[in-house]
């Protein structure tokens, strides 16, 4: 697995929505937690959160930083204050 040093750059953040269906997301760093309703992730560009129903994780991948969630979304919500340091157990193992 890719890890994230100081020396390493972050990789790139993108975000593709279909139909508000499906949503591919790069630069993942880590995935926070996920429901039905909500999926919160790290990204290289801070806290991202997304809203809806019957959401589901598709496919992850954080060597190469990517997510496939699909179901009914509803809101993308970003939080820049919350700078992308990974999950609290890739933290721990630092």
């Amino acid at each position: 697995m890719r890890e994230q040093t100081n020396n390493t750059p972050p990789l790139p953040h993108s975000l593709e929505l279909t139909a508000r269906r499906k949503a591919v997301i790069r630069g993942v760093q880590a995935v926070d937690s996920f429901n039905e309703q909500m999926v919160t992730l790290a990204t290289s560009e801070g806290a991202l959160t997304l809203l809806g129903s019957g959401l589901h994780v598709s496919h992850l991948n954080l060597e190469d930083g990517q997510l496939l969630v699909e179901g009914d979304i509803a809101a993308l919500e970003y939080d820049t204050s919350v700078r992308a340091r990974g999950s609290w157990f890739s933290r721990l193992l630092r």
